[in-house]
């Protein structure tokens, strides 16, 4: 259980991948704050599984940033994230994570996937990821952030370095898929990363004012 003597602050999934990147992405783009801890829902015990109901990133990354913050009392980051292929009419989209089933595996998506473009030849395998950054606190999203890259779906998996999609997804100005990045180069240009670069602007103004208020507190 996190030190909530802190400042603390929820990434409201227990997708270890996703909490990699982004404990990676504050510091990349919040190196200033100081005496943060970042937690997951993982470090609550008690705290349910979100169903994410929505129809759409906008709606998922809403519902995931309110439920952590009103189960936490705190900051939230509630991230939804999926691969559209055109081929595939936006598929899997919203269902990424359970385009092979509810409990699916990455192995398993990715072989659906290849599987559904299996007729589908290489200058017809457009496809983007997208991420939806909501920040709440109880009762309250502060803002709704997106960010989108795009690339082509492999034939066959590539690299080790990533979750989900990532050893599909060409990065075609880098010839690379994701997973064949290091962390560093997709923590700069990913979907995941454009969409943080705009919610970190938030965060930072939410943590000033905090310490501020705290400031004014002690004066």
């Amino acid at each position: 259980m996190p030190d909530h003597a802190n400042q603390t602050i929820v990434i409201a999934t227990r997708n270890q991948g996703k909490v990699r990147e982004m404990r990676a992405l504050f510091r990349q783009h919040l190196p200033r704050v100081k005496d943060i801890t970042l937690a997951c829902l993982a470090d609550f015990p008690a705290a349910p599984l979100i169903e994410e109901t929505g129809r759409t990133f906008h709606e998922n990354a809403r519902i995931k940033a309110l439920a952590g913050a009103n189960l936490t009392g705190g900051l939230t980051i509630g991230d939804d994230s999926g691969l559209e292929v055109d081929a595939l009419h936006g598929a899997p989209g919203v269902c990424s994570a359970r385009y092979a089933g509810p409990h699916a595996r990455d192995a398993e998506n990715n072989l659906k996937l290849l599987a559904a473009l299996r007729d589908v030849p290489p200058d017809q395998r457009a496809a983007r990821f997208v991420c939806v950054i909501a920040v709440a606190l109880p009762d309250n999203v502060l803002g709704l952030f997106e960010g989108v890259c795009h690339g082509v779906i492999g034939s066959e998996p590539r690299g080790t370095n990533g979750f989900g999609y990532d050893p599909l997804f060409v990065k075609t100005d880098y010839g690379k898929t994701f997973a064949e990045l290091s962390s560093s180069v997709k923590n700069r240009m990913s979907h995941r990363a454009l969409a943080f670069a705009k919610a970190a602007v938030i965060v930072e103004r939410y943590l000033e004012s905090m310490r501020a208020a705290a400031t004014a507190g002690r004066a």
